[in-house]
């Protein structure tokens, strides 16, 4: 078999007159063709190097900066409890012990690390005495006092407390402060870190994983070191289970009726444009309609999950609704043909074939939209989960879902806007963990599609 060739009134424009040219030979047009494609192909490989480049200093700054929140600086103090101060009576009664305010328990934490300096022959380079007490977190004493009014058998002893170090100290140790910035602070001065260094050498002060952080709730702006967002967690899951409740049987219903019992008429085709416009309206419109409808008009308790939990339903309708028609539409016609050819009714061959098939889709769009409203943050500064501090976790479940409560990413834009550094290293952890919970639900959308999904 030989090559074919051309007369020379064919060749192509480019190619030597007068002779015959293969057709497995490029000519010049061919030549800039396959040159525009590669250019067009490490143009792509260009982007996404670029994308993920930006993707990996984005993750980089994250964990950097949030890393730390999740380790803690603890100060080892054996505190005295004194009988004539926390229970002048001697007779253990629960109530006059609980009269002793958090003032009454202060002399007992300064006394303690001036024992402490003492055992370990530290030096106190302090004018004060009482100023020991800038060392430990403001929660010290009410650690202190929880502990005695559950254990008042141990008045009278000294026992070994494992104190919060104040934020000023954390932060030293986590190079967020520097001796040349305590020049203008008053909280803290030079001599109190010379103080936390020889701690640190006797052991008597560490540093280790903050549980507090994760399990633990808000603090006031006093408290930076006790804040957690683990109150906030379960208000975000009190929400998704509202989202989850009503947004999946409305929607994947809506879609169903839409899709496959719907006349095409100009009604139809209204609802269908407004579905599509809902899905691009800013979040902060539906946080305005939460407020005016849920709250006010329905008075349903402000600030609560369940409120939250509606507007972010009525948020993700749109997303699950478009999603769900798109899975139903790529089910082959010739599926529902089958159906009906054998004596399938309509509702049957939806139900029993259409919808199986459409599944994995189905609960993908699901988990992307529900993924989408755990990190909204808008709709909830309208209904007033950003101002509020959760230090209580709900009692159950009914409190879970009426009680006061805040969510993760509001949590995490409050720790953001406060002054003090520690809340905005939280602000970063808190990042990291709404981040893990997302890549989480993206991770089982992916899971349940390739376990539902079918091939025809």
């Amino acid at each position: 078999m030989t090559d074919a060739s051309i007369p020379s009134a064919s060749v192509p424009d480019g190619a030597p007159s007068g002779r015959s040219s293969s057709l497995l030979t490029l000519d010049g047009r061919v030549r800039r063709r396959n040159a525009a494609e590669r250019r067009f192909r490490m143009y792509g490989i260009g982007a996404v190097a670029i994308g993920l480049i930006f993707l990996a200093l984005l993750l980089v700054a994250i964990f950097r900066n949030g890393g730390p929140a999740f380790t803690q600086t603890f100060i080892t103090v054996p505190i005295e409890l004194v009988e004539a101060k926390l229970d002048k009576s001697g007779n253990r009664d629960l109530d006059e012990i609980k009269k002793v305010s958090t003032f009454g328990y202060k002399p007992l934490v300064i006394d303690g690390l001036s024992g402490l300096l003492t055992r370990n022959e530290i030096d106190n380079p302090l004018k004060k005495k009482k100023d020991l007490e800038k060392l430990v977190s403001a929660s010290a004493v009410g650690q202190i006092r929880d502990h005695v009014v559950a254990n008042p058998d141990q008045i009278g002893q000294t026992v070994e407390f494992r104190l919060l170090a104040s934020s000023r100290v954390d932060g030293y140790f986590k190079g967020r402060v520097s001796r040349e910035s305590l020049a203008r602070d008053k909280n803290l001065d030079a001599a109190h870190l010379d103080i936390a260094d020889a701690l640190l050498a006797r052991g008597a002060l560490d540093r280790a994983f903050n549980w507090n952080f994760i399990l633990g709730a808000d603090a006031s702006e006093s408290r930076p070191e006790q804040a957690g967002i683990g109150v906030s967690m379960l208000g975000s899951f009190f929400m998704m289970l509202v989202v989850l409740a009503l947004a999946l049987p409305i929607g994947v219903a809506t879609s169903i009726y839409l899709e496959e019992f719907a006349p095409q008429n100009r009604w139809t085709d209204l609802i269908e444009v407004n579905i599509s416009n809902l899905a691009a309206v800013p979040s902060i419109v539906f946080g305005i309609l939460g407020l005016a409808v849920f709250i006010q008009f329905a008075e349903l308790p402000q600030s609560a999950p369940l409120v939250g939990g509606l507007v972010l339903t009525l948020m993700t309708l749109p997303t699950i609704i478009i999603s769900t028609r798109a899975s139903l539409k790529a089910v082959p016609p010739s599926i529902r043909d089958a159906a009906l050819g054998v004596g399938a009714s309509k509702m049957q061959s939806v139900f029993h074939h259409v919808l199986p098939l459409a599944m994995p889709g189905i609960l993908t769009g699901t988990i992307i939209g529900l993924a989408q409203a755990l990190g909204e943050t808008a709709p909830l500064l309208l209904i007033g989960m950003v101002g509020y501090i959760a230090s209580n976790p709900p009692d159950g479940i009914a409190s879970g879902f009426l009680d006061p409560n805040s969510a993760m990413p509001a949590q995490i834009y409050e720790w953001a806007k406060r002054a003090d550094p520690a809340y905005y290293e939280r602000a970063w952890g808190g990042i990291i963990i709404l981040l893990l919970f997302l890549m989480s639900m993206n991770i089982i959308a992916i899971l349940l599609r390739r376990r539902f999904e079918r091939r025809w």
